[in-house]
């Protein structure tokens, strides 16, 4: 049976308080916190690395979902698995080498997944499928917070669990941007199982936005 999973952003929150959101999002079922780290050069905005993720880590017992949006990746895979990552998800774009920087994932203990822009076919993530926990789609460009859900991503999510499904494979698929308590049922629909959401949780109460997410999300077990 298919976990489905709820992965708070961080990006969206109130760092005066952080510590006390996060765990608002814990309490109400959120398994995963996601870590949005921005470099400024495959993203034009620049977020937070490690030295925040290890300062956060200890805060709640859910799972450190970090999300490498940076050139290069495979420059700082020890340095987040010893900041507290549980996962770490690469772009396929931004990686010179794709297999050796998830099987460094791998080396250093912890889950690897790969993402992809909007604009990237998902076909170009077939040589790795049996590679990686999860499969990350981009459903607003990477870099920014509060943008719209680009509707083709759905067409993507589909493909890509109709891919997964011809390898027999249980591979998560977690999607990312514009996603509310309004469209969750439609990523859930078109084969999701790992819900980022930013805005949608952390803009009024924390803890009332995670249990409306998985009220739904647990509709799906």
């Amino acid at each position: 049976m298919r976990n489905y999973v709820l992965s708070p952003s961080i990006l969206a929150a109130d760092f005066k308080v952080l510590g006390q959101e996060m765990k608002k999002t814990e309490e109400n079922g959120a398994a995963y916190i996601h870590f949005d780290v921005m470099d400024g050069m495959f993203v034009p905005s620049i977020s937070f690395g490690m030295p925040v993720l290890a300062s956060i880590h200890d805060a709640t017992e859910q799972f450190m979902d970090a999300h490498l949006m940076v050139q290069e990746p495979i420059r700082y895979v020890e340095a987040f698995q010893k900041a507290g990552a549980d996962y770490v998800t690469v772009h396929l774009e931004a990686c010179e080498d794709v297999k050796t920087t998830l099987d460094k994932i791998h080396a250093c203990g912890m889950k690897a997944g790969l993402a992809v822009n909007p604009e990237t076919d998902v076909k170009e993530l077939v040589p790795y499928l049996e590679d990686v926990e999860m499969i990350l789609i981009m459903s607003v460009h990477p870099g920014f917070g509060g943008q719209k859900f680009i509707p083709e991503s759905l067409d993507k999510i589909r493909a890509v669990r109709a891919m997964l499904n011809e390898k027999n494979l249980e591979t998560d698929i977690q999607v990312d941007g514009g996603i509310y308590v309004e469209n969750v049922r439609e990523v859930l629909d078109a084969g999701a199982n790992v819900i980022v959401a930013g805005s949608a949780v952390f803009r009024g109460d924390a803890g009332e936005n995670t249990a409306k997410f998985m009220e739904i999300l647990k509709s799906y077990e």
